[in-house]
């Protein structure tokens, strides 16, 4: 069952053990961090950068070349992932009363989210991003 507290003190009487009290502590630092790392991305691509009349292979390569651009990325993708998958496990728990049902279904969800963190990983990582010849 989820963790519906409002404080920290209150999430600590009410958690039924210290993984779901980390749990909620993540959903709470990862929702600030998203909300800054969403908005530094939208800012620096639109408003900086005017992306969408610039966007060309070349300019997208040089980006993604960068090492701290590759990792902005990998966070903005690795905490939307497990933050979203976090409030999906709190959804299924509420609505899917048959336990079989509920494994079954969060094994389909976790394996799902794991194979995108993975070949969005690998996407970010895995290449060499060099502009067009």
């Amino acid at each position: 069952m989820a963790l519906r507290a409002r404080k920290f003190e209150e999430a600590k009487r009410l958690s039924t053990s210290n993984l779901e009290l980390a749990w909620w502590v993540f959903m709470r630092v990862s929702g600030v961090l998203l909300v800054f790392l969403v908005l530094g991305h939208l800012y620096w691509r639109a408003v900086l950068f005017n992306f969408h009349h610039d966007l060309t292979y070349d300019v997208v390569a040089q980006n993604l070349s960068s090492v701290t651009w590759k990792f902005y990325n990998w966070l903005l993708l690795f905490l939307s992932m497990m933050h979203g998958t976090n409030g999906l496990r709190y959804i299924m728990d509420d609505y899917i009363r048959s336990p079989r049902a509920r494994i079954w279904t969060k094994l389909i969800v976790y394996t799902l989210v794991f194979m995108i963190t993975v070949f969005g990983t690998i996407a970010l990582w895995g290449w060499n991003y060099a502009p067009a010849a």
